[in-house]
This record gives structure tokens, C-alpha cells and sequence, in this order.
């Protein structure tokens, strides 16, 4: 039997104690369900005819003082009345529940009988003195003989619901009693047993516990002796064998350790990358013939200290790798050619890129880190081939390019003589591809250009609003096209960038083009500007900073949304969500983010599926300057 099923069979007395304590609950709850249901069936129903029959009285009672004062009465109405008073008297002699109600309801009979008669007969005579006689003589005390025989039912039924409901609550009180006793005995009997059952089971868990502290104490011959079968017994079963491995290996020869030890760093020594390790302090507790040949460093001999001739680029890179590790962060993974290191070596100018793992030590903090410089050059010296290759090749196909668009357009504005519909056609695709040619030669141009780092920029001050104005204005007409209305949000009063105008125009384009291109008919983008303020009193060199210290833009559409998990790879090059409309390079927003960059900024996205998503991107505010002061003394004094 494993110890799940022994564990499980512990807890059955509490189950059973349980259902036993729910069965009690649910006839306890279904008597005094009873009892409330005895009370309205005996005598709720009972009231409530007496109630309406004296309502029908009454009305009957209005209609023959109506024909009294020599008004016609309505004969309608006293049918209605009489038809309620007669289903309610049935309804209460077909209740009879009380000692003595049986006799007040014959004589209710009786007396509606003989008040019904005389009613009729009241009706029928037209000589007012005559009705004067009948009424006072006979429909008067009748009404009173039948309204005291209604309010006497009423008055049983009524005494005897404050009589039952009074049976009710003492019987409440008792069954409440009853419960608290037996959830009492039920708890003590089922925890009992469960606590009996599992301390036999936990008995084998404490040998094992008691061998465990033994052997963590020193003692390498304490071994947990359990006669059970389950996984208790298998634990114990492990655990000598382990203590026994232990001991063994205790008692081995230090040489076996030695060459486990040489083993172990001679598979490090084999790889082609160089292996630095540190410990929280910063001193080096091991490395490879790598690191040592691109260090100049030997362990034994260096007393864990770098030399003082090591790279300046490598130092800062250990200790910020380091600190990246013990601060809780967990691995250092390279985003890319941008976090590479170049230094030169004995074979030249190399290019690294660099990754850092924690180590841990036998409590588990972080005791160090192992870095890997990975070498790439090779790599590197590819992509920039590449990013060479694709400037040149965008470069030349830019002429020919131009040339081709002027002609196609001089073609379709006639220029060149007229054309047939079917060459217009054409044309007008053609010149269509040649503007797709086109933008997609501009992206990889800019993409080589980011990527070199030689953004040319020539920043002055701009307003922002002269800037979201530009951009909507330049995108209206594709909007309109596809029937999609752009506006913008923007204060008053907002701090002018210090920007380069046309760049961060093409950060509109592409994120106002990919807006639209996704925005449903109908719908709506806003093109937002505000001021993230910055803490006051900022310096530059030369002067104080004041007011904001960021101008944030944003371009919210209502599309679909972008899922979470495609966020992370939006800014890559070349990266398109799955399932998005045919048509673009991939570089859009990768491009954006290079010039957002080079300005300083920061871009970003918030979206959710279905929610559409709002790109955001923020630039430095140009900053309001103080002059300082500059002193001089005052010509002709001491």
C-alpha cells in the first residue's frame, strides 16, 4: 500500500464524521422546514380568507349605504364582491384546523346566507322608508354577525400561528443544541482517529528523521531501519544507500579528487572561447586558457586580481556583469551586436560578445558568476559586410529608380502623347510598385545608416504641435481612403523638442501608416502630445534646466491589438506579427526606434487583443535656460 492511499485511509473518520454531520444537518433543516410549511398550510391560508372575506363585507356594505342615500348602486360590482366572499368561505371551510373553528365558520355561514337574502331583497324595493327598515333591521346586524364571525377565525388562526411559530423556535433552540453536540462528539471521535492513524504512519518518517540528524551530525554509520514498504520505506531505502556511497567515498584517496578536479578544468581549458569566473568580491576564482591568453592573467600567481594592464572595456564589462548577477537578475544574455566588445589581441582586433550565469553556493545565494566571451568576429565582420552590401546595392538602385518613376509619370500625365485605358492601367500600377520600390529602398537605407550609427540629424527647436498637425495632414488623404478619421489631442502651452523635424516625421509615417493600414472603416485615431515634467533644477554645464522634461507623442488606434507575447519582437528588423495584411518590409518600427534613439527618446507599445494599441514615444524637451551671472568689478574702486 503506498503512502498516498495510507494518508488518504488517515482522513476517512473525518470523512465519515462529516457525512454523519451533514446527514444530522439535513433532517435537523428539513423539520424546521416542516414546521414553517405546517404553519402557513394550517393556518397563513385561513387569515387571509378571513382578511378578504371582511374586505368583501365591507364593499357590500358601501353599496347598500350608496342605495340608501338614493343613489343607483352597482349591481356589477356586488356579484364581484359576493363571488370573493363566497371563494373565501369555501377556501376556510375547506381549512379547518383549530379547536372551535369549525363552529365559527357555520355560523359565518349561516349569517352570509341570511345577509345575502336580505341584500337582494333590499335591492329590489324602491320606497326609501321601506329600505330604511330593512337596512337597519336586518342587513345591519348582519353585517355585524358575519364580521365578528370572521374576526373570530381570524383571531384562532392568528393565535394559533404565534402558538406554533413559538413550537418552532423551542424546537430550533433544541435542534441547535442537538447539532453543537454532535458536531462536538463527531470532531472529537473522527480527529481522534485520524490523528491516531497518522501517527502510526509519520512513525517510520521520524527513524528516518532521526537518522538524517545522526548523519548530518557526523555519525556516517547512522542508517534509517524502517519495515515498511511504501515511499517512506523507499526514502529510507535511498538514504542508505546514499549514506553508504558517502562513506565510501569519504574514505577514497585524495588523488581520485585531484583528477576529478584536473578533469573538470581541463574541459573548460578546451573551450575556444575564454571562461572568466568571480566571486562577489570581485576576485577571479577561475578561468580558461582563453581567458588567460586574452587577460594576460595567471591565476595562481595573480592572487584573484586582474592585472593592471587588462583592457579598460573588459574590467567594466566583468564588474557590471558581476553586479548583474549577485543583484538577483539571473543570466546576462546579449540583445544583440550592439552589447559586443572590441579588443585587440595578439591576433588582431577581435570582437566579443559577452554573457554572464550565476553561480550559486550550497545554500543557494549567489556566490559569483561565470562569464563567456563568446568570439564573433567572423560574425561581425559578416553582418557588417552585409549591412555594407545592402547600403551600396539601395544606394545604386536609388538613381535608376528615380529615373524610372519620372518616366512612368510623365507617361501617365500624357507628357509624351495620349494612352489607351488598358496602358493607363498598367501604368498606374506600375508607378504604384515603383512607389513600394521606392519606400522600401528609403527603409533599407535608413536601416544602414541606423545600424552604422551615421544618422545624420539636424536638430532645432519644434513645436509639437506644428508636428502632429504635419503628420495628420500628411496622412489624411490615405486615411479617407480607407474611411478612417484622424485627429489629434494636444494641450496648450507645450514646451518645444529640440529635434530634427523631418526624422521624426518618418517616425509619424510609419506609426500613422501601420495605424491605418490595420484601423477598421469607421473608426477613429488619435494623435496625442503631453509633457512628462522632469525634477526641477536639472543643470547642464552652463545653465539651469527647467520645466518638462520629456515631450511624449502617441498614435492610438482601434484595430485588433497586438497579443502580449508579439510585443517583445515589434522593434526587431523584419519582424511581422503572424496573420498581419500583406504589404510592408518589417523595418518600419525597427526604423522608428533607431531615430527615436539618436534623439535621445524612447519608444514604446500598449495593446491588448481586441482593444486596438497605442505606440508612444517621448524626446527630451528643449530646455528653458538661466544664464548664470557673470560678476565684474566696477572700474575705478579699490
Amino acid at each position: 500500500m503506498t503512502l498516498k492511499t495510507k494518508l488518504v485511509l488517515a482522513q476517512v473518520p473525518l470523512a465519515v464524521a462529516l457525512a454523519l454531520l451533514g446527514l444530522f444537518s439535513g433532517f435537523v433543516t428539513d423539520r424546521l422546514g416542516q414546521e414553517a410549511t405546517r404553519i402557513l398550510d394550517d393556518n397563513y391560508r385561513s387569515v387571509l380568507a378571513a382578511q378578504r372575506m371582511k374586505e368583501a363585507l365591507e364593499r357590500l356594505d358601501s353599496q347598500a349605504l350608496v342605495a340608501l342615500a338614493g343613489r343607483a348602486s352597482d349591481v356589477a360590482g356586488l356579484g364581484h364582491h359576493r363571488r370573493v366572499f363566497d371563494e373565501e368561505l369555501k377556501a376556510e371551510e375547506e381549512n379547518i384546523t383549530e379547536p372551535g373553528e369549525a363552529e365559527a365558520a357555520r355560523r359565518l355561514r349561516r349569517s352570509w346566507t341570511e345577509y345575502w337574502a336580505a341584500l337582494q331583497k333590499y335591492q329590489r324595493l324602491e320606497d326609501p322608508a321601506a329600505r330604511d327598515g330593512i337596512y337597519f333591521g336586518e342587513l345591519a346586524p348582519g353585517f355585524h354577525r358575519i364580521k365578528a364571525a370572521a374576526e373570530e377565525i381570524l383571531h384562532l388562526n392568528q393565535d394559533a400561528m404565534v402558538r406554533k411559530s413559538q413550537q418552532a423556535e423551542r424546537r430550533a433552540s433544541l435542534f441547535k443544541t442537538l447539532i453543537i453536540a454532535v458536531v462536538m462528539v463527531l470532531a472529537l471521535l473522527g480527529l481522534g482517529a485520524s490523528i491516531s492513524l497518522t501517527t502510526r504512519l509519520l512513525r517510520p518518517v521520524h527513524v528516518v528523521a532521526a537518522a538524517v540528524r545522526r548523519f548530518g551530525g557526523g555519525d556516517l554509520g547512522a542508517r534509517a531501519r524502517v519495515n515498511v514498504k511504501d515511499e517512506i520505506g523507499q526514502l529510507a531505502h535511498e538514504f542508505n544507500t546514499m549514506a553508504e556511497r558517502l562513506e565510501r567515498y569519504r574514505a577514497s584517496s585524495l588523488g581520485e579528487l585531484l583528477q576529478a578536479q584536473q578533469a573538470a578544468q581541463a574541459a573548460i581549458d578546451s573551450l575556444p572561447d575564454p571562461v572568466v569566473m568571480m566571486d562577489a568580491r570581485g576576485k577571479l576564482s577561475g578561468h580558461n586558457l582563453a581567458a588567460a591568453q586574452l587577460l594576460g592573467v595567471d591565476l595562481e600567481k595573480s592572487d584573484g586580481e586582474l592585472p593592471a594592464a587588462a583592457d579598460p572595456a573588459i574590467r567594466a564589462a566583468l564588474d557590471r556583469f558581476r553586479n548583474h548577477a549577485i543583484s538577483g537578475k539571473g543570466s546576462y544574455l546579449p540583445r544583440g551586436f550592439e552589447d559586443a566588445i572590441r579588443l585587440i589581441t595578439s591576433a588582431g582586433d577581435r570582437v566579443f560578445l559577452p554573457r554572464a550565469t550565476p553561480i550559486y553556493g550550497e545554500s543557494g545565494e549567489v556566490s559569483g558568476a561565470a562569464v563567456v566571451f563568446q568570439d564573433v568576429t567572423r560574425l561581425f565582420r559578416a553582418d557588417e559586410m552585409k549591412n555594407n552590401l545592402v547600403a551600396t546595392v539601395a544606394h545604386e538602385f536609388r538613381t535608376p529608380l528615380t529615373s524610372l518613376r519620372m518616366a512612368i509619370h510623365l507617361c501617365v500625365e500624357g507628357t509624351v502623347g495620349p494612352l489607351t485605358t488598358k496602358q493607363a492601367d498598367l501604368l498606374h500600377a506600375a508607378r504604384e510598385d515603383c512607389e513600394r520600390l521606392q519606400s522600401m529602398v528609403d527603409d533599407l537605407l535608413n536601416l544602414s545608416r541606423i545600424e552604422s550609427g551615421r544618422i545624420d540629424l539636424h536638430k532645432r527647436r519644434v513645436a509639437p504641435d506644428a508636428l502632429v498637425v504635419l503628420a495628420i495632414d500628411i496622412h489624411r488623404q490615405a486615411a479617407e481612403d480607407r474611411h478612417v478619421t484622424v485627429r489629434a489631442e494636444i494641450p496648450p502651452g507645450l514646451p518645444e523638442i529640440f529635434a530634427d523635424p523631418d526624422r521624426i516625421q518618418l517616425v509619424f509615417t510609419n506609426l500613422l501608416s501601420n495605424a491605418i493600414r490595420y484601423a477598421p472603416a469607421g473608426s477613429e485615431i488619435v494623435v496625442r502630445a503631453a509633457a512628462e515634467y522632469a525634477p526641477q533644477g536639472a543643470r547642464s554645464d552652463d545653465h539651469v534646466i527647467h520645466g518638462a522634461g520629456w515631450i511624449r507623442f502617441e498614435v492610438a488606434d482601434q484595430g485588433p491589438g497586438i497579443p502580449l507575447e508579439h510585443q517583445v519582437g515589434l522593434f526587431e528588423k523584419f519582424f511581422r506579427v503572424p496573420g498581419s495584411p500583406e504589404g510592408g518590409s518589417g523595418l518600419g518600427l525597427f526604423i522608428a526606434k533607431g531615430l527615436t534613439q539618436a534623439h535621445g527618446g524612447e519608444i514604446g507599445v500598449q495593446s491588448a487583443p481586441g482593444q486596438g494599441a497605442r505606440f508612444w514615444f517621448r524626446i527630451p524637451a528643449a530646455p528653458e535656460v538661466t544664464p548664470r551671472p557673470v560678476l565684474t568689478a566696477a572700474r575705478g574702486q579699490a
